[in-house]
């Protein structure tokens, strides 16, 4: 069974820089390209981050330069470095693993999901 399991969110203050971690069951991390979203309330699920096979990565312009999306040593974990924090930053964010064949942002698509983390951004 495919598991993908969140952790590192919560509450966090402007500025701050939680990492979150994803951790798959058996070689889904290695195997796939993984992505993280996010959903804010009321809004769609968006594409925060993604990386490919080969860790080439890519990233939506609201997060560029502050987010950095990375495969962990142990090759079934994948991270979301966030740095300085905004308000517009909340959201659950959510782990994901599928497909980059082109490895362009819009390319990514996802098969198979976490059940999310939750991250506030407030002081």
């Amino acid at each position: 069974q495919v598991q993908l399991v969140e952790s590192g969110g919560g509450l966090v203050e402007p500025g701050g820089s939680p990492r979150l971690s994803c951790v798959g069951s058996g070689s889904i991390v290695s195997n796939n390209a993984m992505g993280w979203y996010r959903q804010a309330p009321g809004k769609q699920r968006e594409l925060v981050a993604a990386i490919t096979r080969i860790d080439s990565k890519k990233y939506t312009d609201s997060v560029k330069g502050r987010f950095a999306i990375s495969r962990g040593r142990a090759k079934n974990t994948v991270y979301l470095q966030m740095n300085s924090l905004k308000p517009e930053d909340t959201a659950v964010y959510y782990c994901s693993a599928g497909n980059f064949p082109l490895g362009y942002f819009s390319d990514y698509s996802p098969l198979y999901w976490g059940q999310g983390t939750q991250v506030t951004v407030s002081s």
